[in-house]
């Protein structure tokens, strides 16, 4: 279902980070004005920049992002796949992409700091940063064997439309940088807000399996969707 591609990503939860952070001059990161390239992709909507995870950052923003009750209703993630101290989850919450991170202790520093290394040849995961104030807004992925797309968006995020920019950014990595001619996507029925974004992303129903596992081992109903383009394309990534 939605967004259960990026088990493998989180590391470092349930950390306590202590101490301030202030705004660099000049961000280096994230890459605003970068292209893909090197195993990395950039896409850019009209309220998002997302990008492949550069530094362990991009994976802990966008994780506590998810890691809400309200998220997880419909996810499903394992425990160990989530942020679970809620005062390490509000830090990330307000956490902008580009902060300076010199005011916290080195050790914390490094693991926030530490580069992502490509780890993964079936899925393609992108961080969703806001453009109006840089904070971590979400993420979203694909899968490169069967298509179908996750995502999710942070809680200050959600019902401002956004979910309809992250699913076309899902779409257009899927065709455009992938070379995809179909991408798919499951919801449960009762999720009317994801299956309204999906329908506005150019989604159309599709046939699919009825019942899923989600990753916590709850068992739920699943309607499907997909999106087709036969002229695809892939980037220089």
């Amino acid at each position: 279902m939605l967004g259960r591609h990026f088990n493998n990503l989180f590391r470092g939860r349930g950390m306590r980070w202590q101490g301030l952070f202030r705004r660099r001059a000049e961000p280096l990161h994230p890459p605003v004005r970068g292209k893909c390239g090197a195993g990395r992709h950039v896409l850019r909507s009209e309220r998002l920049l997302l990008y492949t995870p550069l530094i362990a950052l991009d994976v802990l923003g966008p994780a506590a992002g998810c890691s809400d009750g309200e998220a997880q209703r419909w996810l499903g993630f394992r425990d160990d796949q989530l942020v679970q101290h809620e005062d390490t989850r509000e830090c990330f919450l307000y956490m902008r992409a580009d902060d300076d991170l010199s005011g916290f202790a080195p050790r914390d520093r490094f693991k926030m700091m530490r580069k992502i290394e490509q780890h993964s040849e079936r899925f393609v995961e992108l961080t969703a940063v806001h453009v109006d104030d840089g904070r971590y807004a979400g993420a979203t992925s694909v899968d490169l064997h069967t298509g179908e797309i996750g995502g999710w968006l942070a809680p200050g995020f959600r019902r401002q439309g956004l979910g309809v920019e992250l699913f076309r950014a899902a779409v257009q990595l899927g065709h455009r940088h992938l070379g995809l001619e179909v991408v798919r996507a499951g919801a449960e029925p009762t999720n009317t807000a994801c299956r309204g974004a999906l329908t506005a992303a150019g989604f159309a129903s599709a046939s699919g399996q009825t019942r899923f596992t989600l990753g916590d081992g709850r068992e739920v109903d699943a309607c499907w969707y997909r999106h087709r383009q036969e002229a695809t394309s892939r980037c220089r990534s």
